[in-house]
């Protein structure tokens, strides 16, 4: 007799038959909201042109050549900086307006552009006129949030990025202990409910604290689910169906940029982007436990229960014996493994916590280079999307490119991934990145068409070490801390994005330090991912031991590794259908 690892299940039940599809285009749909949430902010706090308004009506207005009767015919042209959009009203006084002043001619004997006489400078008193061509009304325009107000919009997508970091901690560590799917429907529903309340907020605070708490639970929703349909899919296809989350996560950018462009009232706009994805929750409250969650916490009746419902639906008379799963023990009496450990209610459960990523030196050394590449992951995406995104002309056009753009990247990775290695396609893409950036600051800058194409090459590999390091994370971890471990690093990610603005902003110091920053971050940390062990083909680990014992010359299997374990599933399958009657093939 032999035991097999609760890997093997996929094994018998299939890796990805129709229970496993069903399951995973239902839990990878809302991750389309997640996109939608991360991005929505793009229009909600778009500044757009405007000026200080006057007290009274306006009859004529002047800017440069350009003559009209309002404001609102010559605003889309103006531009600040090349001056003041002068005014004259029904009461015959004339008035210089900028974005955030405005000043008053004393005694004007013509209706000119140019004025050489006194001028009595006024402030605005929150008295503003918009255009509204772009947008016809977001939060910006409706909470007065330009000149003196102008960083409280500013501050609107770092503290939704503070959210996303906390919630990844926070559920991350709360779906190791209390399990995936209460994780996955709680932050489902509270997506929905925050998103519409958003719509309905009467000032900026609400509308901030609401926005921080739907980031908290997006981020949940998006650790979580990278483990759920990790652990609910066999090793064949394991590769493509975390990656194309992604993908996912990507047609949510693409749903904000399509909304944006048909609706152009915050409100109206933030409501419709919440109810894209509200069909979820029809759905999500039939989730089941993962089998690897259930096994671990002890629960083997309902873990043996849902396996059995698996295989049925899959069309099998029966699923695989959760004894048979697990490793060998002895008994006493003959008692089978799953009485024995049954047998054991009282005893205390070990809690784990992030202490446990760095329990020894092999783990720790892991976690710090697993950590840094989500950072470099985070931080060169960004970059490169800043320089490279602002293309001019629609920006609904340009942020749906955006969007479209990742899906390349995440199926050459997923091709490489399960081609070559995780480790083999994660290195090579991080120090591709480095390269990149090295040739854009040494190369001939007068060179464009270059100059985008190493861009573009840059956040390419960014791109593909950016989706991989989801699976790896996963498949480097027990399940025990599994969770845990793609929070903390989905934290470190977050970090990433926050720091990703002030590295930009340091090209006024130099225009290539930024690239400098990420291109030896990059090289460097693709250097050190070498060091990490290949998880192709290895089963899940299930404890500590198991996880830090990969890519060691002792990597502990749970039973039978190579070919014995490939004879033992043989032997295994053969028994099966011996005990269902049924002829050998």
């Amino acid at each position: 007799s032999f035991k097999m690892t609760a890997e093997r299940i996929f094994d018998v039940l299939g890796h990805f038959k129709r229970y496993q599809a069903c399951l995973y285009l239902a839990a990878a749909f809302q991750a389309i909201a997640c996109g939608i949430h991360y991005l929505a902010s793009i229009f909600l706090v778009e500044k757009p042109n405007f000026v200080c308004g006057v007290p009274d009506n306006i009859t004529h207005v002047l800017y440069g050549n350009l003559t009209g009767s309002s404001l609102e015919e010559l605003l889309p042209g103006f531009r600040p900086g090349t001056g003041p959009l002068v005014v004259r009203t029904a009461e015959g006084s004339q008035w210089e307006l900028g974005q955030c002043s405005r000043s008053l001619r004393v005694a004007p004997a013509d209706f000119t552009y140019q004025f050489q006489g006194n001028t009595t400078l006024r402030a605005c008193d929150g008295n503003y006129v918009y255009d509204h061509s772009e947008i016809e009304l977001n939060i910006v325009m409706d909470w007065g949030l330009v000149c003196d107000r102008e960083w409280l919009a500013k501050l609107c997508q770092p503290t939704f990025m503070a959210g996303v970091l906390i919630g990844a901690v926070v559920f991350g560590d709360l779906a190791d202990r209390i399990g995936r799917v209460k994780i996955m429907r709680f932050s489902s529903l509270c997506q929905f409910v925050l998103g519409v309340s958003i719509a309905f907020s009467g000032s900026y605070y609400v509308f901030m604290v609401l926005r921080f708490l739907l980031a908290m639970v997006s981020s949940g929703y998006l650790v979580v689910v990278f483990v759920y349909v990790t652990e609910f899919t066999g090793s064949k296809v394991r590769t493509w169906t975390s990656m194309h989350i992604h993908a996912f996560f990507a047609v949510g950018i693409m749903v904000v940029a399509l909304t944006g462009y048909l609706v152009r009232v915050w409100w109206i706009y933030q409501i419709i982007l919440s109810l894209c994805t509200s069909p979820f929750l029809l759905v999500c409250w039939m989730f089941p436990e993962t089998p690897f969650y259930l096994i671990s916490k002890r629960r083997y009746k309902e873990a043996q229960a849902l396996l059995d419902s698996v295989a049925r639906f899959n069309g099998l008379d029966h699923g695989p014996k959760v004894e048979e799963l697990l490793v060998p023990e002895a008994t006493e009496n003959d008692k089978s493994l799953l009485q024995e450990m049954e047998a054991q209610p009282s005893r205390v459960e070990k809690k784990h916590s992030i202490l446990d990523l760095f329990g020894t030196w092999r783990m720790a050394g892991r976690t710090c280079t697993v950590w840094a590449i989500w950072f470099i992951g985070s931080l060169g995406y960004y970059v490169f999307s800043l320089g490279s995104v602002n293309l001019g002309g629609n920006q609904y056009i340009n942020l749906f490119l955006v969007g479209a753009v990742e899906l390349p990247s995440y199926m050459v990775g997923c091709y490489l991934m399960d081609r070559i290695g995780r480790k083999k396609t994660c290195a090579p893409a991080l120090l591709l990145a480095g390269v990149a950036c090295m040739l854009i600051i040494v190369l001939p800058a007068d060179i464009d068409a270059l100059a985008i194409a190493l861009s573009m090459t840059g956040k390419f590999s960014v791109a593909i070490a950016f989706g991989l390091i989801y699976l790896y994370t996963c498949e480097l971890y027990p399940t025990i801390i599994r969770t845990l471990a793609v929070g903390s690093g989905s934290m470190m990610c977050r970090v990433g994005s926050v720091v990703a603005p002030f590295c930009v902003y340091l090209a006024d110091v130099w225009v290539y330090l930024p690239q400098l920053i990420v291109g030896v971050l990059a090289f460097a940390i693709g250097l050190l991912t070498l060091l990490l062990p290949e998880t192709l083909g290895q089963p899940l680990t299930n404890t500590l031991e198991e996880a830090e014992a990969l890519g060691g010359s002792s990597n502990k299997c749970s039973g039978l590794c190579g070919k014995d374990e490939e004879a033992a599933m043989e032997m295994y399958q053969q028994e099966a259908k011996a005990s269902a009657g049924k002829p050998e093939d």
